[in-house]
């Protein structure tokens, strides 16, 4: 061992305190900077040479400058953020949904329906009770109409959020692609690209918030990067991610499909993954019940609505179904009969009474019309083939002495009485009166088209089995409707069925909001954790700049200390 050997000792304490003091200046100068992840330089001890007696060593060296970075509870980070926008972005949806049901207040659907079924059962004690009604119909149909376009206008903006995100995930992953390139060619043998690898860290992040992804690093240190088992990013090759969208059934459905060979990917967390669940869920499913509202409204509304009669009773009829000429002829309920096969109602196995009165005798006759339209022919086969059809109840009208009918030119069904003669209709248990809009109060199907007939007679009063006239039975009939079950909205009447939708979103809100603050603090915890390991301690660091500045103090008193000796053993020579 020499003082030369001394000498190399302390330059490699002078280099390595050089390279610590840049690595602490550093942390410290990014201290405050989001993302940055620790760095840390690791020493380690030069071994001595073989022919040193007592193998002391060779100084110190930096083995590698290393961000300080916990993997596993890094992407346990990245699965908690893809957690927490999902449920934000689920939140923020329920909270507009609320805001358009209004549920609770006098301005929701709720109080239309009550406030229609209410002017109906007071509608005989009202001065001017038919313009009444027709208001409070209108009124209801508007409010119907309005929420379901706002119901859209709510799905659309959905829709463009996701088209927004996607574009936006898929310019990440792009650049995700591009930085592990630029690291393959910049890290060198155990070198890192400190820098570069916390953007990258950084885009993941983002990206994370938006769709939930997992990576692989490589051996070339580049981030492999999957949405479920399908690689979307390999190395510096991004295949990229693009909105699909299929029409089936009258419904669009949504996915999220890879660029390149158009795979779909499972997407259900993450911004776009909440978007995804909120559009197909609680959006979707509150238009679909809406629907289900509308069309058993004008439904059962119709049916009760077209027996009714006031005491002048109709000379003319004009029904608001178009049938076109080939599907007169066919059964109502064969399915090739799209006219009707496409009604979210039907008409069922039975008939009606039309009642015909000589207005100048005042005598009345009544004639029973039968439907069929349960699906067996004469032979007991299973057939539509001899059911009903619009032409036969055409044809069965038309021959009752009185009246004529027949199909106006857009194929609606038009009765007429002769002069002198007038008629109403009675018990009609089929509901082929309210499919063909005979007589009816609202027209159209859903909440689409819902509207109160332009040339609607408002019938108040009703005829007994026994044929005597009761001027208010038809509006206390349907004044009650609102409290009655109704097959098709599973046996509940319209108001709970409602109802009950009404608090599932309001259930269903509070649970995504649970779930949201849960999922926030699962994130800020981890957040606090990866702090903990990667980010940057002010004493810390304080306490590294102190020590590798006696580092540096003490190897430049060794080399002092050398020079002294060296000086005096020259002056000994």
């Amino acid at each position: 061992m020499s003082l030369t050997s001394s000498l190399h000792i302390a330059q490699s304490a002078l280099a390595t305190s050089q390279i610590g003091l840049q690595v602490t200046s550093q942390n410290l100068a990014n201290a405050a900077t989001p993302g940055y992840t620790r760095q840390v330089a690791l020493l380690q001890a030069v071994r001595g040479s073989v022919t040193d007696p007592f193998i002391i060593g060779s100084g110190v060296a930096i083995h590698e400058v290393r961000r300080q970075i916990d993997t596993a509870l890094q992407s346990r980070l990245w699965n908690a953020n893809s957690e927490e926008y999902s449920n934000a972005q689920q939140l923020n949806v329920f909270n507009q949904l609320e805001a358009i049901l209004n549920e609770g207040t006098e301005y929701d659907l709720s109080s239309e329906l009550s406030s229609f079924f209410n002017v109906w059962s007071e509608a005989t004690t009202l001065l001017d009770s038919s313009s009444t009604v027709i208001n409070q119909g209108k009124s209801i149909a508007s409010f119907i109409k309005n929420m379901r376009e706002d119901l859209l206008d709510q799905r659309q903006q959905i829709e463009n959020q996701i088209d927004s995100q996607a574009t936006q995930a898929d310019a990440l992953f792009s650049e995700i692609a591009d930085i592990n390139a630029t690291i393959s060619n910049s890290e060198i043998g155990e070198t890192q690209a400190s820098a570069l690898r916390d953007r990258r860290d950084q885009i993941v992040t983002q990206l994370s918030q938006l769709v939930e992804i997992t990576t692989v690093e490589t051996n070339q240190g580049g981030y492999d990067v999957f949405i479920g088992s399908t690689p979307i990013v390999q190395g510096n090759r991004s295949r990229g991610i693009t909105i699909d969208r299929q029409t089936q059934d009258g419904t669009v459905n949504v996915t999220i499909n890879t660029a390149d060979n158009n795979d779909t990917l499972t997407v259900t967390s993450g911004s776009i993954g909440g978007l995804l669940n909120s559009r197909d869920g609680a959006i979707d499913e509150t238009i679909e019940k809406l629907d289900q509202v509308a069309s058993n409204l004008i439904f059962e509304v119709n049916k009760i609505h077209s027996t009714g009669i006031n005491e002048d009773w109709l000379t003319t009829a004009l029904g608001t179904l178009q049938i076109s000429t080939a599907n007169q002829s066919l059964p109502l309920n064969d399915p090739a009969n799209r006219d009707l096969a496409d009604l979210p109602y039907a008409p069922e196995n039975g008939g009606f009474f039309v009642n015909i009165r000589n207005e100048d005798t005042g005598t009345s006759d009544q004639i029973w019309v039968p439907v069929d339209l349960d699906g067996i022919d004469t032979l007991g086969t299973a057939s539509v083939a001899d059911d009903t059809s619009a032409e036969d109840i055409r044809a069965a009208i038309d021959a009752i002495p009185g009246l004529t009918a027949s199909f106006d030119p857009s194929g609606r069904l038009q009765i007429d009485a002769a002069s002198g003669f007038s008629f109403s209709f009675s018990e009609d248990s089929s509901g082929v009166l309210a499919t063909l809009g005979v007589n009816t109060f609202f027209q159209g199907t859903d909440s689409t088209d819902i509207a109160v007939r332009d040339d609607v007679t408002v019938m108040l009063g009703r005829l007994a089995p026994d044929g005597s006239f009761s001027a208010n039975e038809n509006a206390n009939l349907l004044g009650q409707l609102g409290k009655q079950a109704i097959d098709g909205l599973g046996g509940q009447n319209i108001e709970k069925f409602w109802s009950i939708q009404s608090q599932n979103v309001a259930v269903q809100s509070a649970s995504s909001r649970t779930q949201a603050d849960a999922a926030f603090l699962v994130r800020q915890s981890l957040d606090s954790q990866r702090a903990g390991v990667s980010g940057v301690s002010i004493d810390e660091e304080s306490i590294n700049l102190l020590t590798f500045q006696r580092q540096y103090q003490g190897a430049a008193q060794v080399i002092t200390a050398a020079q002294e000796m060296f000086d005096t053993l020259l002056t000994l020579v």
